[in-house]
């Protein structure tokens, strides 16, 4: 089964940029699932901010980024990524990756924390 493993985290500066990326292990093709990062504020629920069809050619995100936030994959390498622009401190959270359906969802991985704060 298909597990994912996120990374690129870390502590900024407001305004400043942070590109994650995340990986498949295991066992299955991710080419046909549309695909996405959520995050989940301490506190809060987790939500989905962006995702981006099966092929790359569609991608849509949560107002709150919109503009600011890029994502991409590489089903060669098997990746997801999401650049991350003018992060503000309200985008402190910890970020997955996972099918971006909820019909195709599976467990989460550990996520990679962005903590922004000056």
């Amino acid at each position: 089964q298909v597990q994912f493993v996120e990374s690129g985290g870390g502590v900024v500066q407001p305004g400043e940029s942070l590109t994650l990326s995340c990986i498949a292990s295991g066992h299955g093709n991710i080419g046909p699932y549309q695909l996405g990062w959520y995050r989940q504020a301490p506190g809060k629920q987790r939500e989905l901010v962006a995702d981006i069809s099966s092929g790359g050619t569609e991608t849509n995100y949560a107002e709150s980024v919109k503009g600011r936030f890029t994502v991409s994959r590489d089903d060669v390498k098997r990746m997801l990524f999401l650049q991350m622009n003018g992060l503000e401190p309200s985008d402190t959270a910890a970020y997955y990756c996972n099918a971006a359906m909820s019909r195709d969802l599976i467990p989460w991985g550990r996520g990679t924390q962005v903590t922004v704060s000056s």
